[in-house]
């Protein structure tokens, strides 16, 4: 109880004490390959993120850095970790864990374009892939390692991830591997490493009892820390429809879509029966939409993703398997057809639109028994989410 009381001290600070910001990616002495990348990326000057965790991250720390969604946090434990590895090693210096397969490859390819100067390899460890292509990768050297969990312990068990020149372990979407299923794996993982490895902890949810599990396994941790009525996203309004009963849901979805011209737009429902059923009513009534969720191949999810994000399908049904992390760039609609089921995931979910500054809309169904809900969400975030306007398609 001790620890709760300080971290609600802890939590009256946005970050820790005397943490230094760079306002520009120069004064943070990088690597001149690197910075090469990084202006390559499309970054011009970093966002408030980046320009507080990235020289904690290089100072070799233990740094918890929560940020909203969209605000560059992929590219801040990409670019520290970039900073300090030595490529001329060909051995995996740098762990990153992901709770789900797509958000792992999708870092593993923001690594390689940050490092795309610097001649870094990094591989993708991922459950659903062939093993034999993880072994015959890990043994050509690969510096960095984005995976999953569980196909990362198996490769180190396996002994075909060598973990002695591991200096780095990165958690991304800390919240998300430290309360669920993946804890025990994540400690396993943990074990294996060398005394002293550097540990950065990343999400834009960090609720008390995560914060305190981190203790078992960092020492001294920076923390740059949002509070969390700051972490409601602008930029992105919120709305919600009176739908009454979860049955006229449907023909209120059908007629937004016919009245919105989007770019892309992503629909949450909260379970896979549900998506797979909405996918099927809605082609069914002649619209296209693609769906994905866990139950589905990692072949055919990676498929479904690859179409949405060069843009061939325009509205994607998904669980919350997609809520996380993962950036298309058009995105700028995000309907919850379903309210989530755990309140940390609201934000997750609408940080789909709006990525990186720009705007989105996010259009919650609320039938009677989830009022109550809809007003926990408002008073847990401090915002305020008002009934959809009927000209909402001049505020997308």
């Amino acid at each position: 109880m001790e620890f709760d009381k300080e971290l609600d001290k802890e939590l009256k600070f946005k970050t820790s004490k005397n943490v230094p910001v760079s306002t520009t990616f120069e004064e943070m002495d990088l690597k001149d390959d690197l910075l090469r990348g990084i202006y390559n990326y499309g970054f011009e000057s970093p966002s408030a993120i980046q320009s507080r965790a990235i020289t904690q991250i290089i100072s070799g720390r233990d740094t918890i850095a929560q940020a909203q969604s969209g605000t560059g946090k992929t590219a801040t434990f990409s670019i520290g970790m970039l900073e300090v590895i030595d490529t001329r090693k060909r051995e995996t210096q740098a762990l990153i864990l992901s709770p789900t397969r797509e958000l792992a490859t999708q870092i593993q390819n923001v690594v390689r374009a940050l490092g795309d100067y610097m001649n870094v390899k990094c591989h993708a460890c991922v459950g659903g892939k062939s093993v034999g292509n993880d072994i015959k990768q890990l043994a050509k050297g690969e510096h960095i390692v984005s995976g999953t969990p569980g196909r990362v312990l198996d490769m180190i068990k396996r002994r075909n991830l060598n973990t002695r020149q591991i200096r780095m372990l990165i958690l991304d979407e800390a919240d998300e591997l430290l309360s669920h299923g993946f804890q025990t794996q994540i400690y396993d993982v943990y074990r294996y490493l060398p005394p002293g490895t550097q540990v950065v902890v990343v999400s834009a949810t960090l609720p008390k009892d995560v914060l305190s599990m981190t203790n078992k396994f960092m020492s001294d941790p920076v923390k740059i820390l949002v509070k969390r009525d700051e972490i409601t996203l602008e930029g992105i309004k919120q709305f919600f429809v009176q739908v009454e009963k979860e049955e006229w849901k449907f023909d209120t979805l059908c007629d937004l879509y016919d009245s919105l011209t989007i770019t892309q737009g992503v629909i949450f429902c909260n379970t896979k029966k549900k998506v797979d059923w909405l996918a099927e009513s809605l082609r069914k009534s002649n619209f296209t939409v693609v769906a994905m969720h866990g139950d589905m191949k990692q072949d055919e999810r990676d498929k479904i993703m690859n179409e949405f994000r060069l843009g061939n399908s325009r509205v994607l049904i998904s669980t919350d398997v997609w809520a996380r992390g993962i950036d298309v760039q058009q995105v700028s609609l995000v309907i919850n057809y379903d309210l989530p089921l755990d309140r940390e995931n609201y934000i997750h979910r609408i940080g789909r639109s709006g990525r990186f500054g720009r705007k989105g809309v996010a259009i919650n169904f609320v039938t009677n028994e989830d009022i109550g809900t809809l007003q926990e969400l408002e008073q847990y975030y401090s915002t305020q989410i008002e009934e959809m306007p009927v000209n909402v398609n001049d505020i997308i």
